[in-house]
């Protein structure tokens, strides 16, 4: 029987985290909106450009190259997430863990090397 409330209270704090991280920003954004000065005008509305007039549409087009080279960046970065706590715990986890993480790191290597034959990381 006591198992059943230690899980049940378990799961009362997931609900009360799950409540707090919805609840706390709608009280933020909601007593913002009420306790700001709102008083527009048109030159509060106007793009801002350092101090001058703009004088075209604010939205340019950027190259696709850019978003894919940003991609390449964050999936290669986020590799070290998964690697700083393998080497944290490599001493308990043995030879096991190192198989895993060669795994994971060819992983990698094999999409490094795609991403290099599709030339994507080549900046022309």
């Amino acid at each position: 029987m006591t198992d059943f409330f230690q899980y049940q209270n378990n799961y009362l704090i997931v609900v009360a985290f799950l409540l707090l991280g919805i609840l706390l920003p709608v009280v933020a954004l909601t007593a913002g909106r009420f306790l700001r000065p709102n008083k527009p005008t048109i030159e509060k509305q106007t793009t801002y450009e350092s101090g001058i007039e703009p004088f075209h549409d604010a939205r340019v087009r950027f190259n696709v190259r850019y978003y894919i080279f940003a991609l390449m960046f964050v999936i290669f970065d986020v590799e070290t997430v998964f690697l700083y706590p393998w080497a944290v715990a490599y001493d308990k986890l043995g030879i096991f863990a190192l198989i895993e993480m060669l795994i994971f790191v060819v992983m990698l290597l094999i999409g490094l090397i795609y991403a290099w034959k599709k030339k994507v990381l080549k900046w022309s």
